[in-house]
Protein backbone atom coordinates (compact mmCIF):
# COMPACT_ATOMS: atom_id res chain seq x y z
CA UNK A 1 0.00 0.00 0.00
CA UNK A 2 2.83 2.61 0.99
CA UNK A 3 6.09 2.97 -0.20
CA UNK A 4 9.05 2.85 1.69
CA UNK A 5 7.93 0.73 4.54
CA UNK A 6 10.62 1.17 6.74
CA UNK A 7 11.56 4.58 6.58
CA UNK A 8 7.75 5.60 7.10
CA UNK A 9 7.63 3.53 9.76
CA UNK A 10 10.51 5.40 11.24
CA UNK A 11 8.14 8.50 11.00
CA UNK A 12 5.57 7.07 12.89
CA UNK A 13 8.18 6.37 15.78
CA UNK A 14 9.33 10.08 15.84
CA UNK A 15 6.04 11.36 15.33
CA UNK A 16 5.04 9.50 18.36
CA UNK A 17 2.63 7.70 16.94
CA UNK A 18 3.94 4.40 17.78
CA UNK A 19 6.38 3.56 20.24
CA UNK A 20 9.87 1.70 19.57
CA UNK A 21 8.72 -1.33 20.94
CA UNK A 22 5.51 -1.41 18.89
CA UNK A 23 7.70 -0.91 16.01
CA UNK A 24 10.06 -3.81 16.82
CA UNK A 25 7.24 -6.32 17.84
CA UNK A 26 5.04 -5.92 14.82
CA UNK A 27 8.45 -6.65 13.02
CA UNK A 28 8.87 -9.78 15.02
CA UNK A 29 5.46 -10.69 13.97
CA UNK A 30 5.30 -9.89 10.43
CA UNK A 31 3.57 -12.76 7.78
CA UNK A 32 5.11 -13.73 5.05
CA UNK A 33 5.31 -11.14 2.12
CA UNK A 34 3.21 -8.76 4.61
CA UNK A 35 5.24 -4.71 5.24
CA UNK A 36 5.55 -3.70 8.66
CA UNK A 37 3.62 -0.35 8.08
CA UNK A 38 0.64 -2.85 6.36
CA UNK A 39 0.80 -5.17 9.54
CA UNK A 40 0.45 -2.22 11.90
CA UNK A 41 -2.84 -0.84 10.49
CA UNK A 42 -4.07 -4.23 9.85
CA UNK A 43 -3.48 -4.53 13.84
CA UNK A 44 -4.87 -1.26 14.92
CA UNK A 45 -1.87 0.03 16.42
CA UNK A 46 -1.56 2.87 13.90
CA UNK A 47 -5.08 4.39 11.84
CA UNK A 48 -4.90 5.83 8.28
CA UNK A 49 -5.26 9.22 9.47
CA UNK A 50 -2.36 9.09 11.55
CA UNK A 51 -0.19 7.60 8.45
CA UNK A 52 -1.50 10.09 6.10
CA UNK A 53 -0.70 12.81 8.93
CA UNK A 54 3.16 11.69 9.54
CA UNK A 55 3.66 11.31 5.82
CA UNK A 56 2.14 15.42 5.04
CA UNK A 57 4.49 16.40 8.42
CA UNK A 58 7.69 14.81 6.31
CA UNK A 59 6.79 15.54 2.89
CA UNK A 60 6.09 18.93 4.01
CA UNK A 61 2.30 19.15 2.71
CA UNK A 62 -0.89 19.58 4.40
CA UNK A 63 -3.22 16.46 4.87
CA UNK A 64 -6.94 16.87 3.11
CA UNK A 65 -9.74 15.41 4.67
CA UNK A 66 -11.51 14.19 1.43
CA UNK A 67 -14.50 13.27 3.27
CA UNK A 68 -15.39 16.59 4.68
CA UNK A 69 -14.05 18.62 1.32
CA UNK A 70 -16.18 20.34 -1.26
CA UNK A 71 -14.99 19.63 -4.46
CA UNK A 72 -15.92 21.41 -8.23
CA UNK A 73 -17.36 18.26 -10.54
CA UNK A 74 -15.56 20.27 -12.93
CA UNK A 75 -12.24 19.55 -11.32
CA UNK A 76 -12.40 16.09 -11.88
CA UNK A 77 -12.90 16.30 -15.40
CA UNK A 78 -8.89 17.56 -15.92
CA UNK A 79 -7.58 14.46 -14.63
CA UNK A 80 -8.04 11.22 -16.69
CA UNK A 81 -9.62 8.35 -14.78
CA UNK A 82 -7.20 5.59 -15.78
CA UNK A 83 -4.19 8.34 -14.73
CA UNK A 84 -6.23 8.88 -11.46
CA UNK A 85 -6.75 5.24 -10.79
CA UNK A 86 -2.87 4.46 -11.72
CA UNK A 87 -1.62 7.25 -9.14
CA UNK A 88 -4.18 6.90 -6.42
CA UNK A 89 -4.52 10.73 -7.15
CA UNK A 90 -7.53 12.58 -6.89
CA UNK A 91 -7.35 16.56 -8.13
CA UNK A 92 -9.67 18.57 -5.40
CA UNK A 93 -8.52 22.43 -6.91
CA UNK A 94 -7.71 24.29 -10.34
CA UNK A 95 -6.77 27.68 -10.39
CA UNK A 96 -5.56 27.58 -13.49
CA UNK A 97 -2.25 27.39 -13.01
CA UNK A 98 -1.99 25.18 -10.49
CA UNK A 99 -3.98 22.08 -10.26
CA UNK A 100 -4.10 20.55 -6.55
CA UNK A 101 -3.85 16.90 -6.32
CA UNK A 102 -4.32 14.58 -3.40
CA UNK A 103 -2.18 11.69 -2.87
CA UNK A 104 -2.53 8.11 -0.82
CA UNK A 105 1.28 8.25 -0.57
CA UNK A 106 3.69 11.73 -0.92
CA UNK A 107 6.46 9.59 -0.10
CA UNK A 108 6.34 7.61 -3.30
CA UNK A 109 8.55 9.02 -5.80
CA UNK A 110 7.06 7.70 -8.66
CA UNK A 111 3.75 9.64 -8.22
CA UNK A 112 5.39 13.08 -7.39
CA UNK A 113 7.70 13.33 -10.29
CA UNK A 114 5.67 11.82 -13.01
CA UNK A 115 2.49 13.37 -12.22
CA UNK A 116 3.29 17.21 -13.51
CA UNK A 117 4.67 15.40 -16.80
CA UNK A 118 1.55 13.23 -17.28
CA UNK A 119 -0.63 16.04 -16.70
CA UNK A 120 1.70 18.35 -18.40
CA UNK A 121 0.56 20.99 -15.32
CA UNK A 122 2.07 22.96 -12.43
CA UNK A 123 0.46 20.56 -9.43
CA UNK A 124 0.79 21.09 -5.79
CA UNK A 125 0.52 17.41 -3.78
CA UNK A 126 -1.48 17.45 -0.54
CA UNK A 127 -1.70 14.15 1.09
CA UNK A 128 -4.93 11.68 2.09
CA UNK A 129 -5.74 8.31 3.10
CA UNK A 130 -5.94 5.49 1.06
CA UNK A 131 -9.44 4.73 1.75
CA UNK A 132 -10.46 8.26 1.06
CA UNK A 133 -8.70 7.79 -2.30
CA UNK A 134 -10.10 5.17 -2.93
CA UNK A 135 -14.19 6.04 -2.01
CA UNK A 136 -13.25 9.33 -4.17
CA UNK A 137 -12.00 7.34 -7.17
CA UNK A 138 -15.24 5.23 -7.03
CA UNK A 139 -17.70 8.41 -6.36
CA UNK A 140 -16.24 10.55 -8.93
CA UNK A 141 -14.73 8.46 -11.92
CA UNK A 142 -16.83 4.93 -11.12
CA UNK A 143 -13.64 3.10 -11.24
CA UNK A 144 -12.29 0.35 -8.81
CA UNK A 145 -8.07 1.12 -8.61
CA UNK A 146 -6.32 -0.88 -11.49
CA UNK A 147 -3.46 -2.55 -12.13
CA UNK A 148 -0.25 -0.78 -14.01
CA UNK A 149 -0.46 -3.27 -16.84
CA UNK A 150 -3.94 -2.16 -17.57
CA UNK A 151 -3.10 1.57 -17.92
CA UNK A 152 -2.65 3.31 -21.11
CA UNK A 153 1.14 4.34 -21.91
CA UNK A 154 1.55 7.89 -20.88
CA UNK A 155 3.91 11.04 -22.19
CA UNK A 156 7.39 12.62 -20.66
CA UNK A 157 8.44 15.88 -21.88
CA UNK A 158 11.79 16.08 -21.80
CA UNK A 159 14.37 18.58 -22.81
CA UNK A 160 14.36 16.85 -26.48
CA UNK A 161 10.69 16.22 -26.97
CA UNK A 162 8.45 13.62 -25.93
CA UNK A 163 9.73 10.21 -24.72
CA UNK A 164 7.28 7.12 -24.29
CA UNK A 165 6.91 5.68 -20.96
CA UNK A 166 4.52 2.94 -20.17
CA UNK A 167 3.88 -0.01 -17.78
CA UNK A 168 7.51 -1.11 -19.37
CA UNK A 169 8.88 1.67 -17.84
CA UNK A 170 7.49 1.93 -14.90
CA UNK A 171 9.74 -0.55 -13.01
CA UNK A 172 12.36 1.92 -14.40
CA UNK A 173 11.01 4.88 -12.81
CA UNK A 174 10.80 3.05 -9.62
CA UNK A 175 14.13 1.94 -9.57
CA UNK A 176 15.41 5.13 -10.27
CA UNK A 177 13.20 6.69 -7.33
CA UNK A 178 14.04 3.90 -4.87
CA UNK A 179 17.52 4.99 -5.58
CA UNK A 180 17.15 8.05 -4.52
CA UNK A 181 15.29 7.42 -1.33
CA UNK A 182 17.92 5.10 -0.42
CA UNK A 183 20.96 7.52 -0.82
CA UNK A 184 19.35 10.06 1.12
CA UNK A 185 18.24 7.83 3.97
CA UNK A 186 22.14 7.08 4.50
CA UNK A 187 23.34 10.67 3.99
CA UNK A 188 24.94 9.76 0.72
CA UNK A 189 26.75 13.34 -0.89
CA UNK A 190 26.71 11.73 -4.24
CA UNK A 191 25.49 8.26 -6.59
CA UNK A 192 27.55 6.97 -8.85
CA UNK A 193 26.14 4.66 -11.49
CA UNK A 194 28.95 3.07 -13.61
CA UNK A 195 28.53 1.01 -16.61
CA UNK A 196 30.49 -2.30 -16.07
CA UNK A 197 31.91 -4.76 -18.40
CA UNK A 198 28.96 -7.52 -17.27
CA UNK A 199 26.51 -5.35 -14.96
CA UNK A 200 26.00 -1.81 -14.09
CA UNK A 201 27.35 -0.87 -10.46
CA UNK A 202 25.81 1.51 -8.10
CA UNK A 203 27.87 3.13 -5.35
CA UNK A 204 26.98 5.62 -2.82
CA UNK A 205 29.97 7.74 -1.15
CA UNK A 206 28.73 8.14 3.23
CA UNK A 207 30.99 10.08 4.73
CA UNK A 208 33.54 10.69 2.06
CA UNK A 209 34.00 6.71 1.93
CA UNK A 210 32.18 4.75 -1.61
CA UNK A 211 29.98 1.88 -0.31
CA UNK A 212 28.97 -0.18 -3.11
CA UNK A 213 24.88 -0.98 -2.97
CA UNK A 214 23.67 -2.50 -5.95
CA UNK A 215 24.63 -4.33 -9.16
CA UNK A 216 22.21 -4.62 -12.19
CA UNK A 217 21.81 -6.42 -15.39
CA UNK A 218 23.78 -4.00 -17.79
CA UNK A 219 21.38 -4.53 -20.23
CA UNK A 220 19.32 -1.54 -18.15
CA UNK A 221 22.32 0.54 -18.47
CA UNK A 222 20.27 3.14 -21.27
CA UNK A 223 16.52 3.03 -19.52
CA UNK A 224 18.27 4.21 -16.57
CA UNK A 225 20.53 7.16 -18.09
CA UNK A 226 17.72 8.26 -20.21
CA UNK A 227 15.07 8.49 -16.85
CA UNK A 228 18.02 10.44 -15.44
CA UNK A 229 18.09 12.32 -18.02
CA UNK A 230 14.41 13.09 -18.70
CA UNK A 231 14.41 14.07 -14.98
CA UNK A 232 16.84 16.98 -15.57
CA UNK A 233 14.76 18.43 -18.21
CA UNK A 234 17.71 20.20 -20.30
CA UNK A 235 19.87 16.87 -20.96
CA UNK A 236 19.37 15.44 -24.26
CA UNK A 237 18.48 11.34 -24.15
CA UNK A 238 20.07 11.33 -27.59
CA UNK A 239 23.40 12.44 -26.92
CA UNK A 240 25.39 9.63 -26.11
CA UNK A 241 28.75 10.42 -27.10
CA UNK A 242 29.41 13.67 -25.32
CA UNK A 243 29.94 14.70 -21.62
CA UNK A 244 26.34 16.58 -20.19
CA UNK A 245 25.50 18.12 -17.16
CA UNK A 246 22.37 18.64 -15.76
CA UNK A 247 20.30 19.36 -12.62
CA UNK A 248 17.53 17.62 -10.49
CA UNK A 249 15.27 19.31 -8.40
CA UNK A 250 12.99 17.43 -5.68
CA UNK A 251 11.95 17.17 -2.32
CA UNK A 252 12.86 14.30 -0.29
CA UNK A 253 11.69 13.34 3.12
CA UNK A 254 9.91 17.22 3.54
CA UNK A 255 13.46 18.81 2.56
CA UNK A 256 14.26 20.55 -0.61
CA UNK A 257 17.05 18.71 -2.42
CA UNK A 258 19.26 19.72 -5.52
CA UNK A 259 21.36 17.10 -7.70
CA UNK A 260 23.76 18.20 -9.97
CA UNK A 261 23.93 15.45 -12.77
CA UNK A 262 26.81 14.98 -14.58
CA UNK A 263 27.40 12.12 -17.24
CA UNK A 264 30.42 10.94 -19.26
CA UNK A 265 30.82 8.19 -22.21
CA UNK A 266 32.84 5.27 -20.92
CA UNK A 267 33.73 2.04 -22.75
CA UNK A 268 30.48 0.60 -21.79
CA UNK A 269 28.09 3.25 -21.77
CA UNK A 270 27.65 6.31 -19.93
CA UNK A 271 28.95 7.12 -16.49
CA UNK A 272 26.44 8.92 -14.28
CA UNK A 273 26.96 10.79 -11.07
CA UNK A 274 24.77 12.48 -9.22
CA UNK A 275 25.45 15.09 -6.57
CA UNK A 276 23.39 15.48 -3.77
CA UNK A 277 22.85 19.33 -2.58
CA UNK A 278 21.10 18.92 0.87
CA UNK A 279 19.68 22.94 1.41
CA UNK A 280 19.75 22.18 5.13
CA UNK A 281 23.50 22.54 4.87
CA UNK A 282 22.93 26.20 4.20
CA UNK A 283 21.71 26.86 7.65
CA UNK A 284 24.82 25.24 8.72
CA UNK A 285 26.81 27.41 11.59
CA UNK A 286 30.23 27.41 12.31
CA UNK A 287 29.69 24.80 15.80
CA UNK A 288 28.05 22.46 13.28
CA UNK A 289 31.37 22.78 11.32
CA UNK A 290 33.72 20.95 13.96
CA UNK A 291 35.64 24.10 15.60
CA UNK A 292 36.37 23.80 19.16
CA UNK A 293 35.74 27.03 21.08
CA UNK A 294 39.11 28.43 21.12
CA UNK A 295 39.22 28.11 16.87
CA UNK A 296 35.63 29.18 16.80
CA UNK A 297 36.34 32.54 18.45
CA UNK A 298 39.52 33.13 16.51
CA UNK A 299 37.64 32.75 13.46
CA UNK A 300 34.64 35.10 14.15
CA UNK A 301 37.52 37.68 14.54
CA UNK A 302 38.44 36.77 11.60
CA UNK A 303 35.85 36.94 9.23
CA UNK A 304 34.46 40.06 11.29
CA UNK A 305 37.69 42.14 9.73
CA UNK A 306 36.49 45.25 7.14
CA UNK A 307 38.64 44.35 4.48
CA UNK A 308 41.26 41.78 3.24
CA UNK A 309 41.62 38.34 1.94
CA UNK A 310 40.57 34.86 3.86
CA UNK A 311 41.41 31.91 1.96
CA UNK A 312 40.34 28.25 2.84
CA UNK A 313 42.47 25.72 1.49
CA UNK A 314 42.23 22.02 0.82
CA UNK A 315 41.86 19.53 -1.34
CA UNK A 316 38.38 18.91 -3.51
CA UNK A 317 36.01 17.68 -1.22
CA UNK A 318 37.55 19.16 1.84
CA UNK A 319 34.66 21.09 2.69
CA UNK A 320 35.55 24.70 1.65
CA UNK A 321 32.57 25.46 0.04
CA UNK A 322 30.77 24.63 3.04
CA UNK A 323 32.92 26.56 5.36
CA UNK A 324 32.52 29.74 3.06
CA UNK A 325 28.99 29.63 2.93
CA UNK A 326 28.91 29.12 6.87
CA UNK A 327 30.46 32.18 6.97
CA UNK A 328 28.61 34.36 4.58
CA UNK A 329 25.39 32.75 6.97
CA UNK A 330 26.93 33.99 9.93
CA UNK A 331 27.91 37.62 8.55
CA UNK A 332 24.58 38.13 6.09
CA UNK A 333 23.04 41.39 7.53
CA UNK A 334 20.67 43.62 6.04
CA UNK A 335 23.61 46.72 6.04
CA UNK A 336 25.87 44.59 4.24
CA UNK A 337 26.17 43.80 0.46
CA UNK A 338 27.32 40.49 -0.62
CA UNK A 339 28.08 39.28 -3.68
CA UNK A 340 29.61 36.11 -4.61
CA UNK A 341 30.97 34.74 -8.08
CA UNK A 342 30.93 30.34 -8.19
CA UNK A 343 31.50 27.78 -10.45
CA UNK A 344 29.04 26.67 -10.46
CA UNK A 345 26.33 28.12 -7.71
CA UNK A 346 26.03 25.40 -6.03
CA UNK A 347 23.00 26.54 -3.26
CA UNK A 348 21.24 29.78 -3.45
CA UNK A 349 22.04 32.33 -0.88
CA UNK A 350 19.16 34.16 0.67
CA UNK A 351 19.92 38.34 0.83
CA UNK A 352 23.34 37.11 -1.26
CA UNK A 353 23.84 37.89 -4.91
CA UNK A 354 25.47 35.32 -6.58
CA UNK A 355 26.85 35.24 -10.12
CA UNK A 356 27.51 31.99 -11.58
CA UNK A 357 30.91 31.46 -14.03
CA UNK A 358 30.50 31.28 -18.01
CA UNK A 359 33.55 30.78 -19.54
CA UNK A 360 31.96 29.95 -22.98
CA UNK A 361 30.46 33.77 -23.19
CA UNK A 362 33.38 35.32 -21.41
CA UNK A 363 32.16 35.58 -17.97
CA UNK A 364 35.01 34.13 -15.90
CA UNK A 365 36.01 34.39 -12.54
CA UNK A 366 37.96 37.71 -13.49
CA UNK A 367 35.49 39.31 -15.47
CA UNK A 368 32.47 38.67 -13.03
CA UNK A 369 34.76 39.91 -10.16
CA UNK A 370 35.38 43.16 -12.37
CA UNK A 371 31.37 43.41 -12.79
CA UNK A 372 31.00 42.91 -8.89
CA UNK A 373 33.54 45.95 -8.00
CA UNK A 374 31.17 48.07 -10.01
CA UNK A 375 28.23 47.09 -7.34
CA UNK A 376 29.14 48.35 -4.18
CA UNK A 377 29.75 45.40 -2.28
CA UNK A 378 30.85 45.30 1.38
CA UNK A 379 31.59 41.49 1.01
CA UNK A 380 32.78 39.26 -1.93
CA UNK A 381 33.28 35.38 -2.12
CA UNK A 382 35.18 34.20 -5.11
CA UNK A 383 34.83 30.64 -5.29
CA UNK A 384 37.84 29.71 -6.26
CA UNK A 385 41.57 31.68 -6.88
CA UNK A 386 43.00 29.74 -10.45
CA UNK A 387 44.90 32.12 -12.12
CA UNK A 388 47.14 35.38 -11.49
CA UNK A 389 44.19 37.52 -13.13
CA UNK A 390 41.62 36.63 -10.49
CA UNK A 391 44.15 36.75 -7.42
CA UNK A 392 45.57 40.60 -8.56
CA UNK A 393 41.79 41.60 -9.06
CA UNK A 394 40.55 39.83 -5.09
CA UNK A 395 43.82 41.69 -3.75
CA UNK A 396 43.17 45.02 -5.16
CA UNK A 397 39.75 44.65 -4.06
CA UNK A 398 40.82 43.35 -0.50
CA UNK A 399 43.45 46.65 -0.36
CA UNK A 400 40.41 49.09 -1.11
CA UNK A 401 38.48 48.32 1.47
CA UNK A 402 36.53 45.11 0.66
CA UNK A 403 36.53 41.57 2.64
CA UNK A 404 36.75 38.89 0.19
CA UNK A 405 36.60 35.04 0.36
CA UNK A 406 38.00 32.53 -1.49
CA UNK A 407 39.69 29.45 -1.89
CA UNK A 408 42.82 27.88 -3.28
CA UNK A 409 43.71 24.17 -3.83
CA UNK A 410 46.77 23.46 -1.75
CA UNK A 411 47.88 20.97 1.42
CA UNK A 412 48.47 23.40 4.25
CA UNK A 413 48.20 27.29 4.97
CA UNK A 414 51.20 28.16 4.73
CA UNK A 415 51.63 26.68 0.91
CA UNK A 416 49.17 29.06 0.11
CA UNK A 417 51.69 31.56 -0.16
CA UNK A 418 53.81 29.95 -2.47
CA UNK A 419 51.08 29.10 -4.39
CA UNK A 420 49.93 32.76 -4.70
CA UNK A 421 53.42 33.14 -5.75
CA UNK A 422 53.96 30.83 -8.13
CA UNK A 423 50.61 32.14 -10.35
CA UNK A 424 52.52 35.38 -10.43
CA UNK A 425 51.06 37.36 -7.27
CA UNK A 426 54.18 39.69 -5.85
CA UNK A 427 54.80 38.56 -2.45
CA UNK A 428 54.18 42.27 -1.23
CA UNK A 429 51.29 42.16 -2.15
CA UNK A 430 50.13 38.54 -0.64
CA UNK A 431 51.66 39.70 2.71
CA UNK A 432 49.63 43.51 2.24
CA UNK A 433 46.35 41.78 1.41
CA UNK A 434 45.83 38.63 2.78
CA UNK A 435 44.49 38.33 6.42
CA UNK A 436 44.28 34.56 7.33
CA UNK A 437 44.89 30.98 5.67
CA UNK A 438 42.97 28.31 7.10
CA UNK A 439 43.59 25.07 5.61
CA UNK A 440 40.85 22.09 6.52
CA UNK A 441 39.93 18.77 5.98
CA UNK A 442 37.01 16.20 7.00
CA UNK A 443 37.04 13.52 9.15
CA UNK A 444 34.22 10.87 10.08
CA UNK A 445 32.51 10.87 13.48
CA UNK A 446 32.19 8.45 15.61
CA UNK A 447 29.25 7.24 15.45
CA UNK A 448 27.24 8.72 19.05
CA UNK A 449 25.22 5.51 19.62
CA UNK A 450 27.50 2.49 19.62
CA UNK A 451 30.74 4.32 20.16
CA UNK A 452 32.66 2.72 22.97
CA UNK A 453 36.74 3.33 25.08
CA UNK A 454 39.40 2.12 23.31
CA UNK A 455 43.02 1.97 24.53
CA UNK A 456 45.80 3.41 21.37
CA UNK A 457 48.36 0.93 20.33
CA UNK A 458 51.75 2.00 21.01
CA UNK A 459 51.92 2.60 17.09
CA UNK A 460 49.24 4.60 17.07
CA UNK A 461 50.69 6.65 20.36
CA UNK A 462 53.60 6.98 18.53
CA UNK A 463 52.68 8.49 15.67
CA UNK A 464 50.19 10.67 17.00
CA UNK A 465 52.92 12.00 19.58
CA UNK A 466 50.26 11.17 22.73
CA UNK A 467 51.81 10.26 26.04
CA UNK A 468 50.23 7.44 28.25
CA UNK A 469 49.40 10.11 31.31
CA UNK A 470 47.48 11.98 28.58
CA UNK A 471 45.40 9.15 27.36
CA UNK A 472 44.37 8.07 30.40
CA UNK A 473 42.94 11.30 31.57
CA UNK A 474 41.49 11.87 27.68
CA UNK A 475 37.67 9.99 26.79
CA UNK A 476 39.42 8.40 23.74
CA UNK A 477 36.54 6.04 21.85
CA UNK A 478 36.32 3.86 18.79
CA UNK A 479 33.94 2.68 16.48
CA UNK A 480 31.73 -0.46 17.08
CA UNK A 481 29.20 -0.53 14.60
CA UNK A 482 25.33 -0.19 14.92
CA UNK A 483 22.16 -0.01 12.89
CA UNK A 484 22.08 3.87 12.97
CA UNK A 485 25.52 3.94 11.70
CA UNK A 486 24.85 0.63 9.31
CA UNK A 487 27.29 -1.27 11.45
CA UNK A 488 30.29 1.37 10.28
CA UNK A 489 30.85 2.72 13.33
CA UNK A 490 30.74 6.17 11.88
CA UNK A 491 28.24 8.45 11.21
CA UNK A 492 28.77 12.41 10.05
CA UNK A 493 31.61 13.90 9.35
CA UNK A 494 33.52 16.93 11.03
CA UNK A 495 36.28 19.16 10.19
CA UNK A 496 39.77 20.14 11.65
CA UNK A 497 41.20 23.08 11.22
CA UNK A 498 44.86 24.71 10.60
CA UNK A 499 44.32 28.60 11.08
CA UNK A 500 47.37 30.37 9.59
CA UNK A 501 46.80 34.37 11.03
CA UNK A 502 48.64 36.91 8.73
CA UNK A 503 50.25 39.62 11.63
CA UNK A 504 53.02 42.06 11.69
CA UNK A 505 55.91 39.48 11.99
CA UNK A 506 54.23 37.07 9.39
CA UNK A 507 54.25 39.49 6.50
CA UNK A 508 57.80 40.40 7.16
CA UNK A 509 58.48 36.59 6.66
CA UNK A 510 56.57 36.65 3.38
CA UNK A 511 58.04 39.89 2.08
CA UNK A 512 61.66 38.14 3.52
CA UNK A 513 60.89 35.37 0.87
CA UNK A 514 61.03 32.40 2.86
CA UNK A 515 60.27 28.95 1.29
CA UNK A 516 56.76 27.13 2.60
CA UNK A 517 58.90 24.94 5.57
CA UNK A 518 61.02 27.71 7.02
CA UNK A 519 57.49 29.72 6.68
CA UNK A 520 55.45 27.09 8.63
CA UNK A 521 58.08 26.13 11.01
CA UNK A 522 57.75 30.15 11.99
CA UNK A 523 53.75 29.66 11.95
CA UNK A 524 54.07 27.17 14.70
CA UNK A 525 56.66 29.05 16.57
CA UNK A 526 53.44 31.95 16.51
CA UNK A 527 51.16 29.04 18.12
CA UNK A 528 49.70 27.82 14.88
CA UNK A 529 48.19 24.32 15.71
CA UNK A 530 48.75 21.81 12.52
CA UNK A 531 45.98 19.43 11.12
CA UNK A 532 47.18 17.03 12.65
CA UNK A 533 47.36 18.04 16.07
CA UNK A 534 43.84 19.69 16.02
CA UNK A 535 42.78 16.09 14.89
CA UNK A 536 44.62 14.97 17.84
CA UNK A 537 41.98 17.04 20.43
CA UNK A 538 38.87 15.13 18.68
CA UNK A 539 40.62 12.13 19.22
CA UNK A 540 40.99 13.39 22.53
CA UNK A 541 37.41 14.35 22.95
CA UNK A 542 36.13 11.27 21.59
CA UNK A 543 34.74 12.97 18.33
CA UNK A 544 36.90 10.76 16.07
CA UNK A 545 39.17 8.25 15.81
CA UNK A 546 42.91 7.45 16.28
CA UNK A 547 42.91 5.61 13.03
CA UNK A 548 40.54 8.42 11.08
CA UNK A 549 43.17 11.18 12.12
CA UNK A 550 46.35 9.20 11.27
CA UNK A 551 45.01 8.49 7.76
CA UNK A 552 43.63 11.70 6.77
CA UNK A 553 46.23 13.73 8.28
CA UNK A 554 49.42 11.57 6.62
CA UNK A 555 51.12 14.41 4.80
CA UNK A 556 51.04 15.93 7.62
CA UNK A 557 53.06 13.77 10.28
CA UNK A 558 56.19 15.30 11.72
Amino acid sequence: MYSNQDFLSELLVEGGYITAEDLEAARGSLGSGQEVVDHLLSEGRVQEDQIAQAIADNAGTEFADLEHMPIMPDVFEAVPGDVAARFHAVPIADDGTYMTVAVADALNFEVLDSLPHVLNREVTIVSATPSAIAKALKDNYGVEEVEESQVESFKVIGSEGEEEAGGDDAPIIKMVSNMLMDAFKMRASDIHIEPLETSLRVRFRVDGKLVEVDNHPKRLIPAIVARIKVMSGTMSIAEKRLPQDGRIQMRIGGKEVDLRVSTVPSNHGESVVMRILDKTALMLGLPELGFFTDDQETFKQLIALPDGIILVTGPTGSGKTTTLYACLNYINKPDRKIITVEDPVEYQLSGINQVMVKSDIGMTFAAALRAMLRQAPNIIMVGEIRDAETANIAINASLTGHLVFSTLHTNDAPGSVARLADIGVQRFLIASAVRAIMAQRLLRGLCKNCKAPVELTESEMRMLHIDASQASQSDIMGPVGCEKCRDLGYKGRLGIFEIFKIDDEVRHAINENLSTPQLRKRAREMGMRTLREDGIRKILAGLTSAEEVIAVTMSDAD
